[in-house]
């Protein structure tokens, strides 16, 4: 599968704007980070681009549909992250690509969430903001903190080093993105 075929998924799937952003942004962080870590960037792309593909369409069965589906398509590595990509499904870490995608997803969607409240968006945001936020449980509250903490454990970054590498993949991608 590549990059093309994986976005032609996730039209079928999803439809709104705001998941779609969400996939794309969550795509970039886990490119730059198989960057970082010297990992095949479109399987990582992909596996970021495809992660709440079916969450739109079928919520309660997500992830399922789409770990389905890319089974029948010969992906399961990118298959198996997804399947692993929240902490509490109890699904076994056995790659840098699933822990990376449970430190990239809700931490994405929530500096994301950070940057349209503020006047300059992702300009001049700061590992603090950031940090600061994540403790009022009224910002973006559908957010899950345990997830965020979690995924910075398995991936073995501080907070502030993870936090930091999100704000500049974003701001490096933000006119892609449609982040302000």
């Amino acid at each position: 599968m590549n990059f093309s075929d994986a976005e032609a998924i996730l039209r079928e799937m999803t439809k709104g704007e705001s998941l779609t952003k969400h996939a794309y942004a969550v795509s970039e962080v886990m490119a730059a980070y198989a960057g970082f870590y010297e990992e095949d960037e479109e399987t990582w792309r992909i596996t970021g681009l495809l992660h709440d593909a079916d969450y739109e369409a079928w919520p309660e069965e997500h992830p399922h549909r789409i770990v389905k589906l890319l089974r029948e398509r010969g992906e399961e590595k990118i298959a198996y992250a997804i399947s692993a990509h929240y902490t509490q499904w109890g699904v076994e870490y056995k790659s840098l690509l699933e822990k990376a995608l449970v430190a990239c997803d809700e931490l994405t969607g929530f500096i994301i969430a950070a940057t349209l409240v503020r006047p300059d968006g992702i300009e001049g945001l700061k590992v603090k903001s950031i940090k600061k936020k994540l403790k009022d449980k009224s910002f973006a509250a559908s957010v899950d903190r345990n997830e965020v903490h979690q995924g910075m454990e398995l991936i073995g970054r501080s907070p502030e080093e993870h936090i930091q590498f999100i704000i500049d993949t974003l701001r490096t991608n933000k006119t892609k993105l449609g982040i302000k």
